[in-house]
């Protein structure tokens, strides 16, 4: 696996321990944007009162994705990039390679988390992985994300669906930069974006990932985590 090279608000508690299931996929591909997507829209149509949730993880080719609020003044060039209009919250932003996709499908109305709460849970999950690595992390009030610094390291976006989310979080961990420079990320102007890699080069994908499940487990209040088998699911 290829190497990788907080002053924060006060965590909020993570959820009381529930006998929910969450089901984790993962892909050690990469993965085209749109299937994943209607994938996940697929799901969150068709479960039900019971379904466990899940986390899917994985890697995109290059993709920029707008969301439902975002303007086509702050894609400046895509190039040979594809665009592709989606239906989470906020505005343009870039996946590829090296970072890693969080897409979250909760039923939120059976946890009975509110779509904020959510948000700052994941930021926290964020932030307390890259404190493993003894990084500061911190959030902006108005800007849902994690910053270190001045820079941007990880970005959420969420829909919101009869109670039940999906879309999620990209964190970056080993990529090439440089597509954000064609965007105005998040819609602004001169963001600055980082990755784990610049701050810890001793990182490993592997671990990263051990991080983020952990952390999500802690703050969701998951009991039961269980690897699933993908085959041909997207």
């Amino acid at each position: 696996m290829a190497s990788l090279s907080a002053d924060t608000q006060a965590a909020e508690p993570a959820l009381p321990a529930v006998c929910y299931q969450l089901n984790i996929r993962q892909w050690s591909q990469r993965q085209p944007y749109e299937p994943v997507w209607r994938a996940m829209q697929k799901f969150t149509d068709e479960r039900d009162a019971d379904t466990p949730d899940e986390l899917w993880l994985l890697q995109h080719e290059p993709v920029f994705t707008q969301g439902q609020a975002g303007k086509a003044e702050h894609v400046l060039f895509p190039g040979d990039i594809p665009v592709v209009p989606v239906d989470r919250g906020g505005q343009v932003t870039y996946h590829g390679p090296g970072q890693l996709m969080a897409y979250l499908l909760l039923d939120i109305k059976r946890r009975k988390l509110g779509t904020r709460s959510l948000v700052n849970k994941i930021e926290r999950v964020v932030i307390d992985t890259l404190a493993h690595w003894n990084i500061e992390a911190h959030v902006r009030d108005g800007m849902p994300g994690v910053y270190v610094a001045d820079a941007k390291i990880a970005s959420l976006g969420l829909r919101v669906r009869r109670g039940r989310t999906y879309h999620g979080m990209a964190f970056n961990l080993a990529m090439d930069l440089s597509p954000f420079q064609r965007i105005n990320p998040c819609g602004y102007q001169d963001m600055a974006m980082t990755q784990l890699r610049d701050h810890a080069p001793q990182a490993q994908w592997d671990e990263v990932v051990k991080q983020v499940l952990t952390h999500l487990q802690t703050q969701l209040g998951y009991t039961e985590c269980e690897l699933v088998d993908h085959t041909d699911y997207v």
